[in-house]
Formats: structure tokens, sequence, C-alpha cells
């Protein structure tokens, strides 16, 4: 039906008949010649209709936006002074000689390049319309490049793409699962995967050496800009290679992704312990190019007679730390109050903080209602630890040692955000040392990654001190994203039990949900581990979106809702008596 696309169009086709097929972008009409903008998938081109082809004029009169049409004209140089530097096709236009409409449209309900004032329920409504603009389409066309890409790389590298189940059971992964239940088994239920974590563990027993696989992943959780309740994995599982193998393998494949498709060299990445990012960036994510660090001042605050900082230094369990912002003396209270509220998101009781006016003055050069509490020796020595100058603010956070680290570690990030402190485009890291365990608010411990993560040391060791163990874990982290997150698994029977031990799994509770991997460890599983991908946060990254709706094709909103197709949705009573569920209305 075509012969070209509209994108396609350029000087070396002047003179020449082409046919082109789209919908119409936009209609123009100059005093008695009409001009067409004709858009497809690869661009735009201008068509031109003069009366002299007097009934495809009157067609040509009679469309509207978004009409799908087919023209077949002659290719020439637009006129000069009328070029248009800001279309690949500027320099030349189509003069029209037929026009066929294939299909009228109703008008659309949010003009194309109308669309940011149009509130985000609508654009996804009416998904199909919005997919039509050309910034949606070109995220999808690079997610497109991304995924064969991250094939291609993985295929070179001796990997095998291979399907796991998509209804399976469910097993504790950290979120609640979707679950599906069964027609022909009464009262059992399938569970949508969380991850393929224990099939491609699996397949490594089986032999496979080396899995990939693009897969759909489900968690039933509350959501953000980054999470959805289905997402896309790139999932990698390996035999024989240790997590510095893994690292480098997947590395080259991040660093070639980016030089291929953004021209971008990433460089080598830097290894950060979990402990080094937490103290000082208090994230496991930091954002590197965020140049303002965490400092601990926990034992010049011991001594204070200031509750608010002194009990939280006498606890073993609290922290005291401060944030230097150079210029941040410009800050209005406003600013300040605004930033306290933010703070209070993440637990924090309140935001202290020291303006350095002139530091020459000793004490009398500090600005701030805490100073009189802290002491001049106590206020000099915290600006001497921070190495603050004139000009600089320092914020501080007293409290529990969670409650510090995630408020200061998200001021940071606000801070870095808001005064644009951003020192390079890109930085990449690797995070490492993750500990084995985290402790519960009852005192247990559950498993910080999952419970087949390997840790590096013996099981002897693990079992007589598991709060001290570390993991072979790692994440790859980039401009404070989680890009990926993998780990050596336990490959060994009595190292798998002692962990199971340790998080209070009881034998039977192992045997019904892990059973099946615990039998496959006894047929000789080789030494294997791992990593996987958010393909949906990556490409956010690479296109510059602000969230990973933007990049998938049909999302859901905010409350796990599909708005265009109405899902989820209702089902018949015939449909529930076949599964045997009756639903029960809340009073």
């Amino acid at each position: 039906m075509r012969s070209h696309y509209c994108g396609s169009l350029n000087e070396t086709l002047i003179d020449q008949t082409v046919t082109l097929c789209g919908w119409v972008h936009r209609r123009r009409d100059h005093g008695g010649v009409i001009f067409l903008d004709l858009r497809d998938r690869d661009g735009i081109a201008q068509v031109v209709f003069d009366p002299d082809t007097e009934e495809h004029f009157e067609l040509a009169d009679s469309v509207r936006n978004e009409f799908v049409i087919q023209v077949t004209g002659r290719v020439r140089a637009r006129p000069e002074g009328t070029e248009n530097a800001e279309m690949t096709t500027g320099k030349i236009e189509v003069l029209g000689k037929e026009l066929v409409i294939l299909n009228k449209a109703e008008t659309p309900p949010f003009q194309l390049d109308d669309h940011q004032t149009v509130g985000e329920d609508v654009r996804l409504k009416y998904r199909y319309v919005d997919l039509r603009r050309p910034e949606m389409l070109n995220k999808l066309r690079l997610r497109s490049r991304i995924t064969n890409k991250i094939r291609n790389y993985l295929d070179d590298n001796g990997f095998l793409d291979i399907e796991t189940p998509i209804l399976t059971r469910a097993t504790p992964e950290g979120a609640r699962d979707y679950l599906v239940p069964s027609r022909t088994h009464e009262g059992s239920f399938f569970a949508l995967p969380q991850s393929p974590q224990l099939f491609k563990q699996l397949l490594m027993v089986s032999g496979m050496d080396r899995y990939y696989q693009i897969a759909k992943c489900f968690r039933d959780e509350d959501l953000r800009a980054d999470r959805q309740p289905e997402f896309t994995q790139i999932d990698i599982e390996t035999s024989f290679l240790d997590e510095e193998q893994i690292m480098g393998l997947t590395e080259g494949m991040i660093r070639e992704l980016f030089q291929d498709v953004l021209s971008v060299d990433l460089g080598d990445f830097p290894q950060m312990p979990y402990s080094e990012a937490m103290e000082k960036y208090g994230s496991d994510k930091p954002d590197l190019r965020i140049p303002l660090q965490l400092v601990d001042v926990k034992d010049l605050m011991a001594t204070v007679d200031f509750k608010v900082f002194a009990g939280p230094a006498k606890d073993p369990k609290g922290r005291v730390t401060a944030l230097k912002v150079p210029g941040g003396a410009s800050l209005t209270r406003k600013q300040i109050d605004e930033y306290t509220k933010f703070v209070g998101i993440y637990g924090a009781k309140g935001l202290a903080w020291i303006k350095v006016n002139e530091l020459a003055k000793g004490v009398e050069g500090l600005q701030s209602p805490i100073v009189k509490f802290l002491g001049a020796d106590v206020s000099l020595a915290l600006m001497e630890r921070v190495e603050a100058k004139d000009g600089d603010i320092v914020f501080f956070g007293a409290d529990s040692g969670k409650v510090v680290t995630e408020a200061l570690g998200a001021l940071r990030c606000k801070l870095g955000e808001d005064l644009d402190l951003y020192t390079c485009e890109w930085a990449p890291l690797w995070v490492v040392d993750f500990p084995m365990f985290e402790e519960n608010s009852d005192g247990s411990l559950t498993a910080l990654h999952h419970p087949f993560t390997a840790p590096s040391c013996s099981a002897e060791e693990l079992k007589a001190d598991p709060e001290a163990a570390l993991s072979r874990a790692y994440d790859m982290v980039l401009n404070g994203c989680e890009l990926g997150g993998g780990s050596v698994r336990i490959h060994d029977q009595k190292m798998q039990e002692t962990v199971f031990d340790v998080l209070n799994i009881s034998e039977e509770e192992q045997q019904e949900k892990f059973g099946f991997l615990l039998d496959a460890l006894k047929f000789g599983a080789p030494p294997h581990g791992g990593l996987a991908f958010g393909l949906d946060r990556l490409v956010m990254l690479m296109t510059g979106a602000n969230s990973i709706r933007e990049v998938i094709a049909f999302p859901k909103t905010q409350s796990a809702a599909c708005v265009m197709t109405a899902a989820p949705g209702e089902v018949s009573a015939t449909q529930l008596r076949e599964l045997n569920i009756r639903i029960r209305k809340t009073p």
C-alpha cells in the first residue's frame, strides 16, 4: 500500500513518485492550497494539494486530524524560505496527486501535540491515541532496540533463552503473590511468579549452564513511580562463575548497551561495600552524582546537655549524623521548613541545622537555634568535623539508626535535585558485601535478599553468628536507581538447611514451599549465580522518562488498575461457581 515511510523521505527522492500511508497529524488551508502533515511510525512528511487536482483537492479539504489516509504524489524541494529545520523531512514536500481516505476518525480526546495539559488518567484511558505521539513511539522504539541489543549480547556469550512457567506455586519472596484459582484442583491456587528465581536455579541443576529470559513478573504491592504490578525482568543465571565474573559479564553488557544506544561511555564501575553506602550516603543505592556525604558525629553529641542529640548518641542503636550543603546558607526559613516536613515522611521528628555565616568569628559566626544548647566547643568541633566553610549549612539527624539513615539519605538526594548539585550525567557502581540477614521488629531475622543467597562464610560460622554474616550478593546502581541485583546462590544442601534454621523455617515449611528445590540440590547442583535487571527501569533511565509508565505500552495506574480495559473487573456467577469461589460482600 505504500512505497516509503514518511520519515524516510529526503532530497535524493526529488522528482520521484511515492505512496505514503499514515495519520493526518495537522491540516492547514493556506489561501486555496491545503497542507497535510502526514504521520507514521517513522516521522512526518508535508503533503501539498492544490486545486489542479480538483477531485483529490476536495477530498483533502474534507480530512481532519487523525484520519487514516493514503497519498500518492511527487517529491519536490520546498520553496526557498519555507524549509523546516526542526523536521528531518523539512527540506522536501510531496505534491499530492491522489488521495484515499482509508478510515475516518472522531475528534481525539486530546490533541497529540498538547498532551502535557491532559491528565494521566485520560492518556491511559486512550492509550492507543497517546502512543501515536512521536515521543511515545520513540520510547517504545528505543525499548525494542535495548532488548534486541541485550539478546544479542547474551546470545554471543553462550546464553540460552529459556522460558519458565507463569502458573506456579506461591513462594515467600517479599511481596504478596497474585493468586489464580484452579478449576481442576478444587480449593487450590496457582501463583504468578514474582521472579523465575527457583526455576532458573533448577535450570542450572539441569546443566543448561547459561540461561537468560526477558520475563514477565508479578507483585501485588503498593505502587510508586518505578513500580508496576506486572513488570519485565532481564533474568540471567550461569554456572561455574564466581561473583566477580558474573559482575564483569553483566557490567560489560550494560556498558556496551549504553555505548551502542546512547553513545555514552560509562567507564569502569567502582565497587562499594553496603556498610559504606549506608554510612556515607544513607542508601544502598547511592546517587554518586551528588557530592554530599553523611558524617557521623555521634561521639561529639554524647556529652551535650541536649536530649534530642544526647539520647540517640548514647543509644547503641541510635545514630547522630551531619549533612553539609556547600552554599546552603542561602536557603530561606521557608525552604528549611519544607525540608523538615520532607524528612518527617521517613519518621524524623525534626531537622536541626546550623548556618555558617562567618567561621572566623567562632560560635558568633554560626546561626542556629541549637547552638546555645550545644555550646561553643561542640559547635565548633562539629564545623571542623564536616569541614564547613562560610556560606554552608549543616543539617543534623538524631534518632534510631534506621530513621536517621533513611531520612538524611532521602534529604541528600532531594537537595541534590533541588539545588542542581549533580557533578556528572551518569554515575554507575556496584554495591557489594550485603548483610545476609536483617532484624525484624520482634528480634527475629529475615533474609535481606532471599533465602537462596550464599553467605561468604562457612555454615558453622553462619550458625554461630548470623547477624555478622555477609552475603555474596551484588547490586548494580546507576544514578541512585537499582538497575539490577543478584548473588551467588547456595548449591550445597547443608548450607541451605543452615540458612533455613537461622530463619526459623521448619522442615515441614521447607518441604512445603521449597521441597522441589531442596530435592534438586541432592542430585549434583553446580556452583551457580546470576542477576536480574529491571528492564522497565533501565529504559526509563535511558530515555529520561519520569516514570516507568512512560516506557510501558499499556501500564497500570498507581492503584494497579487499567482504565482502558476497566481491569480488574467482575466476573460472572457461573465462572465463580466453576472455581468454587463465593464473593463475600463487605457489610
